[in-house]
């Protein structure tokens, strides 16, 4: 028992070193658009900004503004599509636009019911596509550049500018930027950094930015694509029902051999609490078994995968601690340093104590249990949720 144990622990340690030192550098937190050092382009292109919201008049009052403020020296068009909200969404929107002085640069546009096959965020988003589209202007004033975000993500002023100063320099396609979760409650300071680490462990942004690699990734809350790029993927009804959009979306545009950026920034943040457990294992659970393409199997791979990862290293040191086993003891301490050490830059991004960093393994089990919270409710016959809609997902 005591030599499977160490074997166990030795391909835990294994993992460890080349997650740490193969796998894209992923957890050194590197990929940072920095807005500090400005680039300006002669000219700026025009630039159309969508935001699909639903019942979101109590957060308007901060993320809009942060949007119809923008410091773009080129032509911006803010299009909000009020999803059939039941609180006044839309008038809240027009009025503030109207007391900022703002008022040209907003459009409302009064969400269509929900047509069979799609999602209700990206049917809102589909909608603002639609006004793009149906522009009767002439072709030069079309906007160049679309700018995705969500109702409850705060911009800082510089925002669309340094993203359309990067994609223009480099010749990116899409630009995208992983906004800061809120990072205050207990619950949020255990959960969310870990959220942000697993995701980029799973989406090492290195590889994202790099052409030539098949890795593709990008964060909804804020995104900034090539018009005529969405154009030759089919546009928005080209995710139809694709509850992880964000990422189906950079996917599509990489594979038409365009370059793609993501990285993370402190400009931008998100509105929304997850100050509770159970807002955070919604937020998990309803996308969860979708990564894993509803498969039993990818399911079961990934729930030992966490285990062997992230618990075997405290397991192997408790029972060590019981055995009297030293060499089992220091590999088992090791590998746990080594998992603390890859966690600790996305800690330090967050502003949470390093310490945090030993508790992986419990934030490992919690989202463990989230997966397979997805996965129940998915053969339950419920699959994601967006504001209060269920969407049965695959088969």
């Amino acid at each position: 028992m005591v030599t499977f144990v160490l074997a166990i622990t030795v391909i835990s340690c294994l993992i460890w070193c080349f997650l740490l030192g193969g796998w894209g550098n992923f957890w050194r937190c590197d990929q940072v658009l920095n807005f500090d050092q400005p680039s300006p382009l002669k000219d700026y292109p025009p630039v159309a900004a969508i935001i699909p919201a639903r019942d979101e008049a109590s957060v308007l009052g901060q993320s809009l503004p942060s949007l119809l403020q923008q410091h773009y020296p080129g032509p911006l068009r803010i299009i909000l599509v009020d999803d059939q909200s039941s609180d006044n969404t839309g008038t809240v929107a027009q009025r503030i636009a109207t007391d900022l002085g703002y008022g040209d640069r907003l459009e409302v546009v009064s969400g269509q019911p929900l047509p069979p096959g799609w999602s209700g965020k990206l049917w809102a988003v589909e909608q603002g596509w639609q006004t793009v589209q149906s522009d009767k202007q002439s072709p030069e004033s079309w906007p160049e550049y679309i700018f995705l975000t969500d109702a409850d993500i705060t911009h800082g002023p510089q925002t669309i500018k340094a993203l359309v100063e990067k994609a223009q320099r480099e010749n990116l396609a899409l630009v995208s930027l992983m906004v800061l979760l809120r990072c205050e409650s207990i619950w949020e300071r255990l959960l969310i950094p870990a959220f942000i680490f697993f995701f980029q462990k799973l989406y090492p942004f290195p590889l994202v930015n790099n052409p030539h690699h098949k890795t593709a990734a990008a964060a909804g809350g804020c995104i900034l694509i090539q018009r005529s790029s969405l154009q030759i993927i089919g546009g928005i009804e080209a995710l139809k029902e694709a509850l992880i959009d964000d990422c189906t979306l950079a996917q599509k545009v990489k594979t038409q051999k365009s370059p793609i950026w993501l990285g993370l920034t402190r400009e931008n943040w998100s509105l929304r609490p997850y100050d509770r457990l159970e807002t955070i294992w919604q937020m998990v659970s309803r996308t969860a078994y979708t990564q894993l393409d509803y498969n039993p199997l990818l399911l079961l791979g990934t729930l030992l995968g966490m285990a062997l990862v992230y618990l075997t290293a405290p397991i192997a040191l408790m029972l060590a601690i019981i055995w009297g086993d030293l060499p089992l003891a220091l590999l088992g301490s090791f590998t746990w340093v080594l998992m603390a050490i890859a966690y600790g830059p996305t800690l330090k991004f967050y502003g949470c104590s390093r310490f945090w960093g030993l508790s992986l393994p419990l934030i490992a089990l919690l989202y463990s249990l989230m997966t397979l919270d997805s996965a129940w409710q998915h053969w339950r016959g419920r699959g994601g949720s967006w504001k209060g809609r269920v969407y049965p997902q695959g088969s």
